[in-house]
């Protein structure tokens, strides 16, 4: 029978040391080589990844209506919703029963008289907020209408935004005796005068 040199309780604390040493030297080596890996790109968030909403996506029109007429001028009303993260602008709008156009507000004169004239740079709808036309305030004038405007009849309009989409609305037109402000300048006169509204 042979006998060891040396006795077993002088050989457990070798052992012990050096898995202890190749343990580390291990989790050493694991480290460098995670930090040579080339970095995890970081996800993208969807603020990042999507490119901003076109203005006619988070617009909406309701309660849109139209005023009845027979000849001339006549006026588009409703509330404009912007349910986007961004302030939308109208600036122009176009529709089959009017050859001209254009975004107008009612507002004091030098005289402190109400007057309606054109709204420069457009109607800003604010992000998450609205905007109202109104008899009386803000509106759309349809001027040289190509033909009368009857109650329960159906007007198309296309609103255009400041970054070039459209949304299309369909309005009924409705009586309404209200709300006749005068131009400012009166250069619309030959269009209707004081009864476009």
């Amino acid at each position: 029978m042979t006998r060891s040199l040396f006795p077993a309780s002088s050989i457990a604390p070798v052992s012990r040391r050096r898995a202890g040493r190749l343990a580390v030297l291990a989790a050493a080596t694991t480290l460098a080589l995670a930090g040579c890996a080339p970095a995890a790109a970081a996800p993208e968030t969807p603020a990042a990844s999507s490119a901003a909403t076109a203005s006619a996506e988070d617009v909406s029109v309701v309660d849109a209506w139209v005023k009845a007429a027979d000849e001339g001028m006549s006026a588009a009303f409703g509330e404009i919703r912007n349910a986007g993260t961004a302030d939308a602008t109208l600036v122009s709008v176009t529709t089959p029963v009017s050859s001209m156009v254009e975004l107008h507000e009612t507002a004091a004169d030098a005289s402190g008289q109400m007057v309606m004239r054109e709204k420069e740079g457009g109607f800003t709808i604010p992000a998450g907020g609205t905007h109202l036309l109104e008899p009386g305030g803000d509106h759309i004038m349809l001027m040289e209408l190509s033909a009368p405007l009857r109650p329960g009849e159906e007007v198309e309009l296309e609103l255009t935004f400041d970054d070039g989409s459209s949304l299309t609305v369909s309005a009924p037109v409705k009586d309404y005796a209200g709300a006749n402000e005068n131009y400012e300048g009166g250069e619309h006169d030959g269009h209707g005068g004081n009864s476009a509204r």
